[in-house]
């Protein structure tokens, strides 16, 4: 597979995109972010496995999404959203609520190619009355058992970063497995790397394992330091100091369009060219 610069990697999530980013500890793409910000996608259908920070307050603050379905959006230590509670306030914004559990199990339908998950736990709250796609049914192997079917979510593409790929398209995923999910349930999967290594990674008995092949990968772009200044690992702390100063700064459209400007500017050299 062909290694692509970031631009090319993203030209292809069209506008009303079904697209399912990472939670921000596994591998946010900001990088890929920018650049489809940069292009003016709009109207997407942003579906986060499970919820999401800074990654879906940008998409939504720039105007690149109609719907969001999600089990949460914040920006953890550093407060709300501020754009995605800006977008809600307004009524700019279809919202799909979700559970973790809920949109984990709607994933992995999506994945194992099956209609539904069936999953407790939701019977009894008010989000049975809000989604018309999720149905309480009998346990076939026991009566008066009641589960929720959660409908298969099956994205059009999957964005998310990782630690390595190599030059036949296979990427080393690591510890965190949910970039398999988010590939193998998505029509097309666009990664973002921290690096690329030389031979076939499948052939490398102590990481095999921890790895997505090729078979699941549409694009892969070479993007170093690619999720900042959110967390990656352990090796890319978040960057507080960044990330105090968006919060204050993006209540206001204005502050949010200085602090984008800012990180497209600061972004652009740390984007890499095709290997």
């Amino acid at each position: 597979m062909s290694l692509v610069d970031i631009d090319t990697l993203v030209g292809g999530i069209a506008d009303g995109t079904r697209l399912a980013i990472a939670k921000e500890d596994m591998g946010a793409a900001i990088r890929a972010t920018l650049a489809l910000i940069r292009r003016g996608v709009r109207d997407l259908h942003l579906v986060c496995v499970p919820t999401s920070g800074l990654q879906a307050d940008l998409l939504i603050g720039a105007g690149c999404v109609a719907t969001i379905e999600t089990a949460g959006v914040s920006l953890g230590e550093f407060g709300g959203a501020p754009r995605f509670a800006a977008a809600v306030r307004r009524g700019a914004l279809r919202i799909v609520d979700g559970t973790c559990p809920a949109i984990y199990a709607g994933m992995q339908a999506g994945q194992k190619g099956t209609p539904f998950m069936p999953l407790r736990g939701i019977i009894g709250s008010d989000l049975l009355e809000h989604r018309d796609d999720w149905k309480v049914i009998d346990n076939p192997f026991a009566a008066g058992d009641r589960l929720v079917a959660i409908r298969a979510i099956v994205p059009d593409v999957a964005l998310f970063h990782a630690r390595a790929a190599d030059r036949e398209g296979n990427v080393f995923l690591g510890r965190d497995r949910d970039g398999l999910l988010l590939a193998q349930a998505s029509r097309r999967a666009l990664v973002t790397v921290e690096s690329v290594v030389e031979g076939n990674l499948l052939e490398d008995e102590a990481r095999a394992g921890a790895v997505l092949p090729a078979h699941y990968v549409s694009g892969i772009a070479h993007a170093p330091g690619g999720t900042w200044p959110v967390k990656f690992g352990d090796d890319e702390p978040v960057d507080a100091q960044w990330m105090t100063r968006y919060a204050d700064l993006a209540r206001t459209e204005a502050g949010f369009a200085q602090v984008l400007d800012e990180l497209m500017t600061r972004a652009e050299p740390r984007v890499a060219a095709v290997v």
